[in-house]
């Protein structure tokens, strides 16, 4: 019988099965390792999707906002349905404050009209001024999303009493602006203009 060139460890396990169990686990390893670069990469490459649909959306709400500051009539500018609410300019403009917070929230971006309140400043509730400062405060949001990290969309941020994901954020800036949009619907009516087509793509 011949003599086997096998070395033995203390335990009593092989030399030879001991490196192949080594090589295992490393190979599982790298699996494990391989899994979650993938993973996080896929995450990523999704959020670029999910930046570039946001900022598509954004444009998209910002020309249908201007198809209905084009249909109101100038003498409609500050018109109001019934005394105890917002005129159609108010409307406009806090929908464009609210542009402007929710944007910041969710980006750190310095907001333009820190401290003021946009419905109170009578020098745009015209026309042509409101259009301006309007469409302004979309190129804001539109400007924040594009400096975006998406590293760090679910990053949360705290407002007040509310805390949400930066992500979020713009969801609620893009519900709201929605919202207040969509009450100005009845003032055209009101004026006997009719309001602009739904533009949901």
């Amino acid at each position: 019988m011949s003599k086997r060139t096998f070395t033995h460890h203390p335990g009593g396990v092989g030399v030879q099965p001991l490196k192949h169990h080594f090589l295992m686990r490393v190979f599982t390893l790298c699996l494990t390792l391989t899994g979650w670069v993938t993973a996080i990469a896929g995450v990523y490459t999704n959020n670029d999707s999910l930046k570039a649909q946001m900022m598509r959306e954004w444009e998209r709400a910002k020309v249908y906002t201007k198809e209905y500051l084009d249909a109101m009539p100038e003498d409609g500018t500050n018109f109001k349905p019934t005394p105890d609410i917002r005129s159609f300019a108010e409307q406009m403009l806090h929908l464009s404050q609210g542009n402007i917070g929710f944007a910041a929230n969710a980006t750190g971006k310095e907001r333009p009209y820190a401290g003021k309140n946009l419905e109170r400043m009578d020098e745009f509730k015209n026309k042509a001024a409101l259009t301006k400062v309007v469409m302004e405060c979309y190129d804001f949001v539109i400007d924040a999303i594009k400096g975006m990290d998406v590293s760090k969309f679910d990053e949360m941020v705290k407002r007040g009493n509310f805390e949400n994901s930066r992500v979020v954020w713009i969801n609620k800036a893009f519900e709201h602006q929605t919202h207040h949009r969509g009450q100005t619907t009845i003032y055209l009516r009101l004026k006997g203009v009719t309001p602009p087509n739904e533009k949901l793509f």
